[in-house]
């Protein structure tokens, strides 16, 4: 490729707006200083715009509960992987969504955020790919609005171009577009519309825990139903417990697949297992348990999971505050099941 020098000076300005995906109208005979500055605008009105929009980063909401779940270990989720109602979701055009579902504590979090990572290393140049994790006790991440609000971010992050189906409101109506009352609808229209830009070869999009958008929920699933029509490249994964309520709005969506922990009850159990093996590994370095010590927790871990991930991690953060002189009495007073361990939880708080 032979190199090329302009001899118009504000074609210069007009090249850098392209290397940022951005559209600067060309006004010949203005000068590169001009041209300069009338990029220099656009490029503080979409930093302006992009800052408003970001209530949240997604990508670091998932950095944060990876870490308060305890870390993702892969050999937790890897089962998901080759299962046949994921792998028909990820490679064939016409399933359009897949919908897992699971008991509270059944590691639903864990295997989306396993998936992202996943995809993140496999998918095409042009593919997109955004998520949400959505928590019931953070203002910020607890609504349908700022779902889309979340996905808008990372796709535009993917695909800056994609600004454009923003900026043009944006500039009309300022941070006020993502906060009143109107803001819903204003994104749903912005979000459909990326969708269907040429950008992206196909977009892969992640929603974890609906149940617990305690604002929106019924708002949020019918637009996802209306996107799989709108757009053929679209693929949503959407994670829940076993809610009647959202079964039957998904249950509405054509060509979706649903995966459910409970029917899947063997790869669950060997991946508690695993989780186990991990966290009580963990415990003893930085406990520095004897190996009896080790063996004694392990056990009674075993024994009282239940194949409930939450219930694991829960009693090896109680017990990294236990006293090692004191493990073994503080192990056989931890109940068996979810309630009655928080039951007990509260009760010490």
């Amino acid at each position: 490729m032979t190199a090329r020098e302009t001899t118009i000076e504000e074609d210069k300005a007009y090249s850098l707006a392209g290397l940022f995906d951005m559209s600067l109208a060309p006004v010949y005979g203005e000068g590169f200083a001009q041209a300069h500055r009338r990029l220099l605008e656009l490029l503080h009105k979409r930093g302006a715009c992009i800052r408003d929009l970001c209530l949240s980063d997604p990508s670091n909401d998932k950095r944060r509960i990876e870490h308060t779940k305890g870390g993702l270990l892969a050999d937790a989720y890897n089962w998901i992987l080759d299962h046949p109602q994921y792998v028909q979701w990820r490679d064939n055009s016409q399933r359009r969504m897949l919908w897992i579902r699971g008991d509270p504590g059944k590691g639903n979090t864990m295997l989306l955020c396993g998936i992202t990572n996943e995809l993140k290393n496999q998918l095409a140049e042009r593919d997109g790919l955004s998520y949400f994790f959505c928590q019931a006790s953070d203002a910020r991440i607890n609504n349908a609005t700022a779902v889309l609000r979340g996905l808008v971010l990372l796709l535009i992050d993917q695909q800056p171009s994609l600004t454009l189906h923003i900026q043009q409101e944006y500039d009309r109506f300022g941070k006020k577009l993502f906060e009143d009352e109107n803001s819903w609808f204003a994104l749903s229209n912005i979000f459909t519309r990326m969708l269907q830009d040429a950008s992206f070869r196909r977009a892969y999009l992640i929603i974890d825990a609906l149940d617990e958008c305690v604002e929106g929920v019924d708002r949020l699933l019918d637009l996802i139903g209306q996107t799989t029509h709108v757009s053929t490249k679209v693929k949503w994964l959407v994670s829940s417990r076993n809610w009647p309520s959202i079964k039957e709005q998904i249950a509405s969506v054509d060509d979706h697949d649903e995966v459910s922990l409970e029917l899947n009850a063997d790869a669950v159990s060997w991946a508690v297992r695993v989780f186990i093996q991990h966290r009580v590994l963990q415990l003893s370095t930085q406990k520095s348990y004897s190996k009896d010590l080790q063996s004694t927790v392990l056990r009674h871990l075993y024994t009282n999971a239940n194949d409930t991930f939450l219930w694991v991690a829960l009693s090896c953060q109680y017990l990294s505050k236990v006293p090692v002189w004191d493990t073994v009495s503080k192990l056989k007073r931890l109940p068996p099941g979810l309630d009655d361990l928080y039951a007990q939880m509260w009760k010490h708080i």
